[in-house]
């Protein structure tokens, strides 16, 4: 067992850092006390978005990186940008299943044929991204992907390419050159590394690594083939995904997922070194017996990090947070009265809201609420409103007088849904006298209504003999002698509905 930095406490005991227990006494156990101290390495990846899963849209077609953020069509020739939310990939060189991480991926070409079946061979498809942080001269990087394979056929054995830039202002490269090949054909970029890597069978991913030590500060990367001209008689596309760039010492203490989170048997893991000591904690109190680079179990939802001693060295990684998912949906379901509705374990017959908490296909929690509508066993209340004259057609009835009205009217379902018919009336008062002599009170005509139910309304007044005298929204008598007079009156109601109200009316003075 190790002991760190050692501070004497009041009883002169001191924390043993990995045994799980409050050896001084303080009420802080292992991590948690500050006499284990240890340095905290956190593993981020200094490229962005590395597995394509931050969207600022779905892509529909091909060529379209620029959906997925941070991401730079580094190249004139453009990379795929595939994620299961939009565009899926092209049908002839499917990606393998599933994703490596997430729902994204992108794919990219070594060449390609055009529309007259010539092999333009400069032709190379590069992503590129302005890193979170420069990498530093002379620090030991270490590059890791994965790269999707479809057939022996479309995806030979390939050298995969980074290529770094001082400054994020050289993406892209090659502006408008289809030809321009490799970034390392510009003065702005050198190639950092490469590997080989095979597909064998094809249909996989194979996950693999570049190391890289550069000699000056690097801003910007793109990744993609190598700068040799192809010489296929075909199509060569590949896939990319989970493109990590951090440093070596990091990557010791990079925590990879075994199963999915609400698997019983999930664990974690960091890469695997016969020359470090492990421990893994659990809210920071040792977890016994756990010395290894993988789990061994899983502990349950919590802080998980794992120390890595190596000589005088002693590193502690960032804390992985596992909380098990829960999904959450919500559903409304009509049924008959003679019908019943699952729920779990439940046979539901009555409406109301439930909520249940299932078992979802990776054993995670998925909580149910469900709105459960039987139909006949309450009312769905309508309330319309209609304008006099007018009648409104419910179930097998049209009613025009104001009211409450009962009708059992059938659903799509095949049985009858109970329904509430509240009928009323426009209220429009239109006045049969009026006395336009500048007293305030009645001087001109118009109709009276709830400024909330009409929309809009047009008149017209014809005197006794037919004759078009007024038209307009009020009138105020036209210095005409008291007589009986027309109106013709169009409204326009709030529910889209319309209706002509005529009649006569006297004009006094």
């Amino acid at each position: 067992m190790l002991v760190f930095f050692i501070h004497s406490s009041i009883s002169g005991q001191v924390e043993i850092c990995d045994n799980g227990v409050d050896d001084d006494n303080d009420n802080l156990i292992d991590l948690n006390d500050e006499d284990c101290v240890c340095q905290v390495v956190a593993s981020t990846s200094l490229i962005p978005n590395a597995s394509f899963e931050d969207l600022n849209c779905c892509p529909e077609n091909k060529s379209q990186l620029y959906c997925a953020n941070d991401w730079i069509q580094a190249s004139t020739p453009t990379t795929d940008l595939i994620h299961l939310c939009g565009w899926t990939g092209i049908s002839e060189y499917p990606p393998p299943r599933p994703f490596p991480d997430g729902e994204g991926i992108i794919g990219f070409r070594d060449g390609r044929f055009s529309s007259s079946d010539t092999l333009d061979a400069y032709w190379k498809e590069y992503a590129g991204a302005c890193l979170i942080n420069p990498m530093q001269t002379n620090t030991f990087y270490r590059f890791k992907f994965d790269i999707g394979f479809v057939d022996p056929v479309i995806s030979p054995p390939i050298n995969v390419s980074l290529f770094g830039t001082s400054s994020c202002d050289h993406l892209p490269f090659g502006l408008g050159d289809a030809a321009f090949g490799c970034p390392s054909n510009s003065p702005e970029w050198i190639k950092l590394g490469e590997v080989l890597v095979s597909g064998g069978a094809g249909d996989t991913w194979i996950n693999t690594f570049i190391d890289v030590t550069p000699d000056t500060d690097i801003h910007a990367v793109a990744i993609g083939p190598d700068c040799d001209p192809v010489s296929n008689s075909n199509i060569i596309y590949y896939y990319f995904d989970n493109l990590q760039l951090i440093d070596l010492a990091a990557f010791d203490l990079q925590m990879t997922e075994h199963l999915h989170p609400c698997s019983q048997d999930f664990t974690l893991s960091v890469p695997a070194n016969a020359d470090f000591e492990y421990q893994w904690y659990l809210s920071g109190v040792a977890l016994i017996e756990e010395t290894n680079a993988q789990l061994s179990q899983n502990y349950g939802e919590g802080q998980y990090q794992v120390r890595i001693l190596a000589g005088s060295s002693c590193r502690v990684s960032t804390a992985y947070d596992y909380i098990k998912p829960e999904f959450f949906t919500s559903d409304t379901v009509v049924i008959c009265s003679d019908e019943s509705y699952t729920l779990g374990n439940r046979d539901l017959t009555t409406s109301g809201f439930y909520i249940d908490t299932l078992l979802s296909q990776n054993n995670c929690d998925s909580i149910v609420s469900l709105n459960l509508k039987v139909n006949g066993q309450s009312f769905d209340t309508i309330e319309v409103s209609i304008a006099p004259g007018e009648s409104f057609e419910f179930g097998a009835n049209r009613f025009s007088e104001e009211g409450e009205y009962v009708a059992a009217i059938p659903s799509s379902i095949g049985c009858d849904s109970l329904f509430l018919l509240k009928l009323i009336h426009y209220n429009i008062f239109i006045p049969n006298i009026f006395s336009p002599n500048n007293d305030g009170i009645n001087d001109t005509f118009f109709p009276l209504s709830t400024s909330s139910e009409v929309r809009s309304y047009t008149m017209k007044i014809y005197n006794r003999w037919g004759n078009l005298i007024f038209e307009g929204d009020q009138w105020d008598g036209s210095n005409l002698p008291p007589d009986v007079f027309i109106y013709i009156i169009h409204v326009d109601f709030i529910n889209s509905s319309s209706n002509v109200f005529s009649g006569s009316f006297t004009l006094v003075r």
